[in-house]
């Protein structure tokens, strides 16, 4: 994995799952549009993404300022004409999202690192702005009911939790249940490595 250029940050995870969610990703989104990303973080996914998928505007967004500015050097790095500019988002406060439209929302490793409101305002904002038959893709460790979670997501989950008691390791019916209401249904669960699942929900 290349040095961070000036001003960017760098998550070590994300050499390691980024290939994986590429090749999950390559085969749901839609053939043209806009992506718009939620929790950018570091904006490394975005530039490896982008630069993969030259057909698709990716829009990365963040509510941290730091973050921000990681993203616009990741941008300035990459150079790719389908890579837009970060916009300063907050999940949990859908009405004041600065994004009308989007053919597809996609969110790595957000909803278990922050309240529940974050989820509960990703499924209100990508039920608005999506179009009928958009994408929402979440990725991240999930708990299922009937499924023995692994060791390492409980320990991740109690990790979590001591660093701030609103985030955890979701549980994924509470999820599909919570975006269901939204208008998005569960379409299609994959397993992804390192005990990480990818959900794809369909809009209504």
């Amino acid at each position: 994995m290349k040095a961070p250029p000036p001003g960017a940050r760098a998550a070590p995870a994300t050499a390691r799952n980024r290939g994986p969610i590429l090749e999950a990703l390559r085969r749901r989104l839609p053939g043209s549009g806009v992506v718009l990303e939620i929790a950018a973080g570091t904006g490394e996914h975005a530039a490896f993404i982008a630069a993969a998928l030259p057909h698709l505007e990716w829009r990365p967004t963040d509510p941290d300022p730091g973050a921000l500015i990681s993203i616009a050097a990741w941008r300035e790095d990459a150079a790719l004409p389908n890579l837009l500019p970060p916009l300063a988002l907050d999940a949990s406060d859908p009405d004041a999202w600065p994004v009308e439209r989007a053919d597809a929302v996609v969110a790595i490793n957000m909803i278990h690192i922050a309240p529940w409101e974050a989820a509960r305002g990703l499924m209100t904002g990508a039920g608005r702005v999506l179009p009928p038959g958009g994408l929402l893709f979440l990725y991240g460790p999930f708990i299922e009911a009937g499924v023995e979670t692994a060791p390492s997501n409980l320990a991740f989950d109690l990790s979590l939790k001591s660093r701030d008691p609103a985030w955890g390791v979701r549980r994924l019916e509470d999820v599909a249940r919570l975006a269901a209401r939204r208008g998005l249904g569960l379409a299609e669960r994959i397993a992804l490595p390192a005990n990480n699942l990818g959900l794809f929900f369909r809009k209504a």
